[in-house]
């Protein structure tokens, strides 16, 4: 069980700072030379910290930009927010077009980044370890590999080829001269299969075959995140954006959760906000949304370099 020390009112003030408050200004020109070793160093050292951390997911230059401005300290990709902001559904980017994603993002930010690879472009575990390479390449410092087909009669990897293309991600992440963290996700309960037994079955046999990280994708119960906690030796991972959610920081902290992401919700938030802003000027030649917006010189001055 990896149990976490701290509760509420002390996750910002761990040692290094899991994050700072809103507000304070960025280190980002003070540490725009960290190599990709030192970014590594630094994404490992999060998961080893007592709390939880957020790691939130951008999609473009601006957005880690300006996440990196408000104060976190690592990012990671979300497949699904890139493809949409493409224009595309998830899935649909190409293995080469999501390298040049990875590069420009690492190459934007001084913090860390683990990328979302989705089941790493191919079923062959051969593939799977490419890809972790060229992610390296990339400059990303972690990814995930899944054990989602992407096939709808058969949404989940088998159980032993599941393990195997971990294992050869796992073989692939720690022949690297540096502290590559892998994350291997079980998709049981995002394709519509709450099985806990299974997925925690796959998530202890993940480990096993060497991830660093596990996560149970599409989990949202405490129970049921709980018992993951209680049952894995490894920092758990999870997915919290679902309306109504009760899973705040604080709880899932309790819970024992170490690393908490919110996929494409951010990308969700900002479309839905122009959205309603197009909706109010065709509807009603308005254009009170221009009221909620951000200072134009305190955004630009985070994003533009």
């Amino acid at each position: 069980m990896w149990v976490s020390g701290r509760m509420a009112g002390e996750f910002h003030l761990t040692k290094g700072l899991l994050w700072r408050k809103m507000g304070r200004t960025a280190t980002s020109q003070r540490d725009s030379m960290r190599t990709q070793a030192e970014k590594a160093e630094i994404f490992k050292a999060l998961h080893e910290q007592d709390g939880a951390f957020i790691i939130p997911n951008p999609w473009d230059i601006a957005t880690a930009r300006l996440l990196e401005h408000l104060g976190f300290q690592a990012l990671a990709t979300t497949s699904a927010g890139y493809a949409f902001s493409l224009g595309q559904r998830d899935n649909g980017v190409s293995r080469e077009t999501t390298m040049a994603h990875l590069r420009d993002l690492t190459a934007a930010t001084s913090l860390p980044v683990s990328a979302d690879l989705l089941n790493c472009f191919g079923d062959d575990p051969a593939i799977v370890a490419e890809t972790i390479r060229l992610a390296a390449e990339a400059g990303v410092v972690g990814c995930s590999v899944e054990d989602a087909t992407n096939l709808p009669t058969n949404p989940i990897y088998d159980f032993d080829l599941a393990v195997e293309r971990v294992r050869a991600a796992a073989d692939a992440a720690h022949a690297l001269p540096f502290p590559f963290t892998l994350t291997a996700r079980a998709e049981n309960y995002f394709v519509g299969r709450t099985d806990l037994e299974d997925t925690i079955h796959r998530l202890r046999a993940f480990r096993a075959a060497g991830a660093d990280v596990v996560f149970p994708h599409g989990m949202k119960e405490r129970a049921d995140l709980a018992a993951v906690v209680r049952s894995v030796d490894c920092p758990v991972s999870v997915l919290t954006v679902s309306k109504g959610s009760q899973l705040d920081l604080e709880e899932l902290v309790r819970i024992g959760v170490k690393r908490i992401s919110v996929g494409p919700a951010l990308f969700m938030a900002a479309m839905s906000a122009v959205f309603r802003a197009g909706r109010e000027m065709r509807e009603h030649g308005a254009f009170s949304f221009v009221d909620e917006t951000e200072n134009y010189s305190d955004l630009i001055n985070a994003i533009a370099r």
